[in-house]
């Protein structure tokens, strides 16, 4: 085992959140159409109600992502009820997510539309956004934007690049100040010939062009095939513009798979970046750990708990690294024993580690089988499955 003391992998364990979404706990689906799941949330209540459940197991994630729209009906307006759901449930509102691509104004974009009036929407939606986000005390706005064109020559891109500054400006002038915009990007999908913020770079570029309280926020599905994200992230981390992340797996693309299940060694991978860099520089790198994610055929508060419990086993692992023997391999250009740094803590078992912890902090030791055992997938099944099944919709 790496040589690291239990006092460090404690810290690592008393350090690690992540952060909940809302909409994994609703049904969701495919281009194609929707698998429903009778024990699915079906409203914000209930969304705040399985969260609540996946933090009183696990005790990892205090804070839920939501979206405005699909969780705030009124608005502003909402945000009072809300505010009630996270009191009633323990777990608080989290990041906001505006939506930019649901309504029929967007069908040409949102801040990168040729039509004024979408740019206005899309503005003043933002706008109310943020003010939502002050009332609930939550830090950080998410901004995710379906831009982008189909056809070439149908689009002005450098145009639409200059509406992108102008509005993210404006919009971050909107913060308060303890606020922060988080821009993501994606290299296609639903824009497959070009997208406005299509890589890491140009979500760097209009996060600095917004201001100072923008960051660019990683999303782990929305890179091609084998593109080394965690050096994205070390990129970021040394020019203090990493806000956080939404994690996933893919074996494709964007397949929104549960955290780790394809390709783990990668998540530890970006880990021990975050973990390399604060090590250097003696400071903590502010980062948002965020899940997003879409459970369409395993049951939603299940895949958000094996989510969890796995995010926090890599978290560990990574903590595990001699960052000492690391940096000395690395001056050494001893490739072989760089490497193994990162191997031997990957390989090294945590989960008993990982109980004692939570046996320590009163939590169940085995957070899948107490959900299994406590009877609340059954309660919310017989309350919830006559509103799921009457929802049926297909593609046609």
């Amino acid at each position: 085992m790496p040589t690291k003391s239990d006092d460090q992998v404690f810290r690592a364990l008393e350090e690690f959140r992540i952060e909940l979404p809302s909409w994994g706990f609703a049904n969701t689906g495919t281009r194609f159409g929707k698998f429903l799941q009778p024990a699915a949330a079906t409203s914000t209540e209930e969304k705040f109600s399985d969260a609540g459940q996946v933090h009183a197991l696990t005790g990892i994630c205090p804070t839920i992502a939501l979206h405005v729209l699909w969780d705030f009906p009124e608005a502003l307006r909402s945000a009072g009820q809300v505010s009630g759901y996270a009191s009633r449930y323990g777990v608080r509102p989290g990041a906001i997510n505006p939506n930019y691509f649901q309504d029929q104004i967007y069908k040409f974009g949102s801040f990168g539309s040729p039509n004024p009036e979408a740019r206005d929407e899309a503005l003043k939606h933002t706008y109310e956004s943020i003010a939502i986000a002050q009332e609930l005390k939550s830090r950080d706005i998410s901004l995710w934007f379906a831009d982008g064109s189909n056809y070439p020559g149908s689009a002005n891109i450098r145009q639409r690049k200059k509406w992108f500054e102008q509005l993210l400006k404006s919009a971050h002038g909107r913060l308060s100040a303890e606020q922060r915009l988080l821009v993501e990007y994606k290299p296609f999908e639903p824009a497959f010939y070009h997208t406005d913020i299509a890589d890491w770079g140009m979500a760097l570029l209009l996060a600095r062009a917004a201001g100072p309280q923008a960051k660019v926020l990683v999303d782990t599905g929305h890179h091609y095939l084998a593109q080394n994200i965690e050096q994205i992230v070390s990129w970021l981390l040394s020019e203090d513009m990493l806000g956080g992340f939404h994690f996933n797996d893919r074996r494709y693309a964007d397949d929104d798979l549960t955290m780790g299940s394809i390709d783990p060694y990668q998540v530890f991978r970006i880990f021990h970046e975050i973990g390399f860099f604060e090590w250097e520089n003696g400071t903590r790198a502010d980062v948002a750990y965020m899940i997003d994610q879409s459970h369409n055929l395993k049951g939603k508060i299940e895949a958000m708990i094996q989510t969890v419990t796995v995010a926090q086993e890599l978290f560990v692992k990574a903590a595990l690294v001699n960052y000492e023997q690391l940096a000395a391999a690395q001056k050494a250009t001893d490739i072989v024993r760089a490497e193994a740094c990162l191997q031997d803590a990957f390989a090294t078992d945590v989960r008993p580690r990982i109980r004692d912890w939570r046996k320590s902090k009163g939590l169940p030791e085995d957070p899948m089988a107490a959900f299994r055992e406590g009877g609340y997938l059954q309660r919310v099944t017989a309350e919830r499955s006559a509103r799921n099944m009457a929802s049926v919709t297909s593609y046609a």
